[in-house]
């Protein structure tokens, strides 16, 4: 049975080992600094919001980072940024109750969707979310603001 929740200050390490482990699957370098202001800004919950999934002993062995934002023409919007699963624990459904913790989280805020972005080889992930999700067929661009 897993166990979700809030992020904990007892939780730090071993939530840098999944959010590494989420990066370099992605091949996204981060200094050690963005990961300790990314820690303090789930902490605090304001702007950014982090889940973690927990076994029965405790072990953290799922992360997700979500965040609101407004919409032009709809309700606000629930962006789940982040969601990364220790390998040993995959295929267990860890992945898709922290989607649906997200999804719980959008409704009792009233946002009009949940909605995140993958890369097409993510192949494991994917065959998830085709099962809990739509996809629209929109593709991202990612245009270059310097520094």
């Amino acid at each position: 049975m897993i166990e979700i929740g809030f992020l904990r200050p007892d939780d730090r390490a071993a939530w840098e080992r999944l959010a590494r482990g989420y990066k370099e699957f992605y091949a996204t370098e981060t200094t050690d600094g963005e990961y300790e202001t990314a820690w303090r800004r789930l902490l605090a919950g304001t702007e950014v919001h982090g889940l973690g999934a927990r076994t029965p002993d405790g072990r953290l062995v799922g992360i997700t980072h979500y965040l609101f934002h407004a919409h032009c023409w709809m309700p606000d919007s629930c962006y789940l940024q982040d969601l990364f699963v220790d390998g040993a624990a995959r295929g267990q459904g860890v992945a898709r109750a922290l989607i649906e913790a997200v999804a719980a989280r959008a409704r009792d805020r009233g946002a009009s969707r949940l909605y995140w972005l993958t890369q097409d080889h993510n192949s494991t992930a994917r065959a998830l979310y085709d099962k809990v999700a739509a996809f629209n067929g929109f593709l991202r661009y990612d245009y270059p603001l310097g520094g």
